[in-house]
């Protein structure tokens, strides 16, 4: 195992390569005072692990090791360290691998075993060459390879966090201040800045297996993440949404399919609160575009097809008056007087519960002249 070392101590590095040569199976092709220097021997050359003191000159360990890992994704970092025993746990809850100086040989076999572990996993987990990944952000988060879904596992709720809103934001670079804001605005910058490479370090060691398709880079303020030959439901969505594609019976399927991409709302899962306008612009377009649906449906008889719909978008968004309009309207049609009261009836009182409001004048006119019509 090819492996450098970065120390700006030189007897801490010369203690180190006497350690690891002991253990067995290891070549070290270099040991660097200076990080920069080190970083661009790891660049250049085939490593396989790096050990990297937290504590180094000019740069955190942290950071220096997630912009390692942009340029080499399966690389393996074990952090070295000279901090007391009560302050390892912030390293153990942040789950990285790392090892106390002076190094104990015992502590670098265990850590050793678990990263060869690691590797190995790696090495048997591989997609199904799709051409295209597919990834929803619809209802549930999934990324999905040859009809196959891929689970990803993050180490905290805060790095998954992190990863969707990047996602959200995709193509365009996020502000470190803005993230430190959203997600650790009371720590001290030091404290949120640590966190901030952690949790960026961590999407790394996520995201390798699938670093052709999910490109995370360091921008000069901040972070962007870049979608390659994925799939992702919301801009399948969209792009129908922006193309105002006539309505007629050739072209019904293709609106069916649309509004099929959004199995639920976007994120569903995730009460983000940054997530919440995206949320429900989201939602305005699938509506708009249902209710166009229905108006076809019912302007062409297909009734059947109409009211499920219709259903389809009570229940998702109870308070949308149009929807209930529309099955007044069809069971009108139809002679299906109790169903007409039904609806209105829900609908005064989804109206009330939420809002204290009456229905919009027009559908309860309409109701009234419908009720003097058929003496109900």
């Amino acid at each position: 195992m090819k492996a450098i070392l970065i120390d700006d101590e030189e007897l801490a590095l010369n203690y180190l390569e006497h350690q690891l040569l002991h253990i067995g199976d290891f070549e070290i092709v270099g040991k660097y005072t200076d990080p920069m220097i080190g970083k661009r021997e790891i660049e250049k050359n085939e490593i396989d692990i790096v050990f990297l003191d937290i504590q180094i000159p000019k740069l955190n360990g942290i950071e220096l090791a997630e912009q390692l890992l942009e340029v080499k994704p399966q690389l393996q970092i074990v952090f070295v360290t000279a901090y007391e025993r009560y302050a390892i746990k912030a390293f153990e809850l942040n789950a990285l691998d790392y090892v106390l100086k002076p190094v104990g040989k015992q502590r670098l076999q265990n850590t050793m075993k678990r990263i060869q572990s690691r590797m190995e996993e790696h090495t048997t987990f591989s997609l199904q060459k799709s051409e295209n990944l597919q990834m929803s952000m619809f209802q549930q988060v999934m990324i999905v390879d040859g009809g196959q879904e891929i689970p990803l596992r993050w180490r905290t709720a805060k790095v998954q966090q992190l990863f969707l809103y990047l996602v959200q934001h995709r193509g365009t670079s996020v502000n470190k201040t803005a993230i430190i804001e959203l997600l650790w605005p009371e720590l001290e910058p030091e404290k949120a800045y640590h966190q901030l490479y952690t949790a960026i370090y961590h999407i790394r060691k996520t995201l390798a297996p699938f670093s052709k398709y999910f490109q995370l880079s360091n921008t000069s303020e901040g972070y962007k993440v870049r979608l390659e030959q994925t799939i992702l439901d919301v801009d399948q969505f969209e792009r129908f949404f922006r193309s105002d594609l006539s309505l007629s019976g050739e072209t019904i399927g293709e609106y069916e399919q649309a509004i099929a991409l959004c199995k639920g709302d976007y994120l569903q899962e995730h009460h983000y609160i940054w997530a919440e306008s995206e949320r429900q612009r989201l939602q305005l377009q699938w509506v708009q575009t249902a209710v166009k649906m229905v108006d076809w449906y019912y302007a062409n008889d297909e009734w059947d097809k109409a009211i499920k719909l219709c259903l389809d978008i009570c229940q998702r968004y109870p308070l949308e008056e149009e929807a209930y309009f529309y099955l007044m309207k069809i069971f009108a049609d139809m002679g299906r007087h109790s169903s007409v009261h039904k609806q209105y009836d829900q609908l005064t009182s989804v109206l009330w519960n939420e809002l204290q409001e009456q229905p919009n004048p027009a559908i309860t006119e309409w109701y009234h002249l419908w009720k003097q019509k058929n003496k109900e």
